[in-house]
């Protein structure tokens, strides 16, 4: 079983930049993509970013120019970088993992437990 941690969420104003970790342990082998989904209160879990094993890249497109995903496979971590945060952006940010791309939530095997990211205005 694939256990999928977090770190490096928090507050941050308007305009700010945040670095989010996941690191993986478990069954890695079955991992060959890794990524990121967020939730807003009220809202759908929406894609942000997914990564594969070897590191091509899917961007939601509110994101593209601003967020980087990147992955050290030597320690099964994936992070994401997030650049000019909107307030509106403000959710939950789950890490997601699993044998297929994971451009829908139904793809996503293992989830983390997820990490606040707040945006004041």
């Amino acid at each position: 079983q694939v256990q999928l941690v977090e770190s490096g969420g928090g507050l941050v104003q308007d305009g700010g930049s945040l670095r989010l970790s996941c690191a993986a342990s478990g069954g890695i082998f079955s991992i060959n993509f890794m990524g990121w989904y967020r939730q807003a209160p009220g809202k759908q879990r929406e894609l942000v970013a997914v990564i594969s094993r070897g590191s091509s890249t899917n961007y939601a497109d509110s994101v593209k120019g601003r967020f980087t995903i990147s992955r050290d496979n030597a320690k099964n971590t994936v992070y994401l970088q997030m650049n000019s945060l909107k307030p509106e952006e403000t959710a939950v940010y789950y890490c997601a993992a699993g044998p297929l791309r994971l451009l829908s939530a139904h793809d996503v095997e293992f989830w983390g437990q997820g990490t606040q990211v707040t945006v004041s205005s």
